[in-house]
């Protein structure tokens, strides 16, 4: 079994292995239902997704819909957060409620950051997110009470075996590391307790899968009924529902059949069935929860090699450092090139395994025909490694920033 570990700076994972393993679908088979599809799906960086299409038909027909991600602030914002901020920005944009949990309680938790560096860098990563654009709630999660009861409530569906079973944790793992799980599912579930129930998108890297999976479980716990489609009739099965909710399921359908723990519906479509039945429970005092839809990108590299990570210093550019230290880093970037001039010329270089030549796949280049041009002149031996990286690190530069720009005008919107 694939092992995944959500706060490892370092790890390799087997994608193909992920996705049997774990029933993660590849992103291609949404897109159709997309009336625009974004460039971070177009280019291979969104690979993957669970029960997205549910997301993808509520952006066609323009129905409600949640879009949540979080942030651990356990260093500064820097290049390797872009992507699932882009992604935030632009699922708001196509009508979604967005919500950002800034994760303090898991950054005090697992890398022992303090309360005081937990708000000065939870303050940057918002910034970031409204220099780009984003609309939406934010929340610290230690200065949310309601979240804080989320969690409680989550925490009564989950046991200790099932945390070992998930994330490897053993008995030396602290109480704190495992409370910061249950509010992270609490967090995914948050948008759905603070607004409405709704399909809710929770875009991640690969790596953060295990909560995703222990949401949705827990997310189905906390529901009053199951709702099955037997092919000639629907059941409403109940799971720990008081006896007047089933009776209330049974009176909206006229004709149908109550039994011992479920009533059986004939002539009515299983997705009206399901929005009668949340009603009921809301009206119960339940919580009427759509299991979390989920999406999965791949990491950008760090500029040395394996992931782009705030606990490596060296693999990554921050918005906070001065121009002439984020110059020195691309310079001193990795590449896709050969040993010698000689051979680059000859045989060409690799850009898809060049760090530098995927920062400007990810973010440096927006216009897809002159990707397209750099990827062909770094093949066809054209463009050496030394000028690329001159001319990624204008980019770079210009790009780092406009962002600290951005960002000094949009801090008046930081409510913390």
């Amino acid at each position: 079994m694939v092992e995944i570990n959500p706060w490892a700076s370092q790890q390799s994972l087997d994608i193909d292995r992920l996705f049997s393993e774990f029933g993660i679908e590849p992103i291609g088979n949404v897109l159709d239902i997309l009336p625009e599809v974004p460039s971070f799906m177009k280019r291979g960086i969104v690979i993957g997704h669970r029960d997205y299409t549910q997301i993808a038909g509520c952006i066609r027909d323009r129905k409600p819909f949640h879009i949540l991600t979080g942030f651990m602030p356990s260093g500064h914002p820097h290049l390797g957060h872009l992507m699932v901020m882009k992604e935030v920005v632009w699922h708001v944009r196509q009508g979604g409620t967005g919500y950002i949990t800034i994760a303090d309680r898991e950054a005090h938790a697992v890398r022992d950051t303090s309360w005081e560096k937990c708000s000065e860098y939870g303050k940057e990563y918002l910034a970031c997110l409204y220099a780009l654009g984003f609309e939406g709630k934010t929340y610290f999660q230690s200065r949310n009470d309601r979240l804080k009861d989320l969690a409680f409530e989550c925490s009564t569906k989950v046991n200790y075996s099932e945390l070992q079973a998930i994330y490897g944790f053993s008995s030396e793992t602290s109480l704190g590391h495992m409370l910061s799980v249950i509010t992270q599912v609490a967090d995914i579930l948050y948008p759905q307790v603070d607004s409405y129930p709704a399909p809710t998108v929770v875009p991640v890297g690969i790596d953060q899968d295990p909560h995703i999976r222990l949401t949705r479980g827990v997310a189905h716990k906390l529901r009053m009924f199951t709702v099955e489609d037997r092919g000639d009739h629907i059941s409403v099965r109940s799971k720990n529902a008081p006896p007047e909710a089933l009776e209330a399921v049974h009176a909206r359908y006229p004709g149908s059949r109550k039994y011992e723990g479920h009533v059986d519906i004939q002539g009515s479509a299983c997705a009206d069935v399901s929005a009668t039945v949340r009603q009921v429970e809301l009206s119960f005092g339940g919580f009427g929860f759509f299991a979390p839809s989920s999406t999965y990108h791949v990491f950008i590299p760090g500029l040395q090699g394996g992931k782009m990570s705030s606990s490596i210093p060296e693999s990554t550019i921050s918005f906070a450092e001065p121009d002439e230290v984020v110059r020195k880093k691309v310079m001193a970037a990795l590449t896709g090139g050969r040993a010698t001039l000689a051979e680059q010329r000859e045989q060409g270089g690799e850009p898809e395994k060049c760090p530098l030549f995927l920062l400007n796949l990810f973010h440096m280049v927006e216009d897809d025909r002159e990707l397209e041009e750099l990827r062909m002149k770094c093949r066809s031996g054209q463009l050496m490694c030394g000028q690329c990286k001159k001319e990624t690190a204008d980019r770079v530069l210009s790009f780092v920033r406009e962002m600290r720009e951005k960002m000094a005008a949009v801090e008046h919107l930081i409510e913390v």
